[in-house]
């Protein structure tokens, strides 16, 4: 199975990917990394591993004129999921339809609770015991889809939004590549 990943900034979710795929723990390539931000940190860790990359700029470009690029890259490259590794843009209806059950994303907390951005803030901030992440299938809706899997924290009396982000983090890189994995699972059923 072909993986697409989109990034927009450091790809530390993607470079946790990328580990899982080297030491055959995720059975899955990376078809390609696609940034809409020239020059994302994720770009630069993509372009040291010998992975194909496509940086474009999706400043000025409207959203739906931008996924279709997108979408052609994707179609080129013969990807069966694409995983948004810290993607800061919403999908076009058009692209979610396109890859309808074949996108995920990770997210810094238990969804449905805080979803959105500064998600580990907004938990923190509320006062929260335990936070997390959540991965899921992306729909039209902001953090709104069928959710794959989940990874939990215990937020400490010493911690500050700033602690709880890394170890939310931390859980997401454990969590992200087996989800994917499942996402996979599920995707071989349905096609055979």
């Amino acid at each position: 199975m072909r993986l697409g990943i989109l990034l927009s900034g450091r790809g530390s979710n993607f470079q946790a990917i990328y580990r899982a795929v080297e030491s055959g723990s995720l059975q899955a390539e990376i078809a390609c990394v696609i940034s809409n931000v020239p020059d994302a940190p994720g770009l630069t860790f993509a372009v040291s591993k010998g992975l194909q990359i496509f940086a474009l700029d999706s400043k000025g470009v409207k959203r739906v004129d931008f996924d279709r690029r997108v979408l052609e890259i994707l179609r080129t490259n013969k990807v069966d999921l694409v995983c948004l590794a810290g993607y800061m843009r919403l999908l076009s209806p058009e692209f979610v339809d396109a890859y309808r059950n074949r996108i995920v994303n990770i997210h810094p907390s238990l969804l449905p609770a805080f979803p959105g951005l500064d998600a580990q803030t907004q938990a923190f901030d509320y006062g929260v015991k335990i936070a997390g992440c959540t991965v899921h299938y992306v729909d039209e809706g902001l953090d709104s889809g069928k959710i794959i899997a989940q990874a939990s924290v215990e937020v400490l009396p010493e911690d500050t939004a700033q602690t709880l982000s890394a170890k939310i983090l931390e859980q997401e890189h454990l969590l992200y590549p087996k989800a994917i994995a499942m996402a996979l699972a599920t995707l071989s059923k349905s096609e055979s």
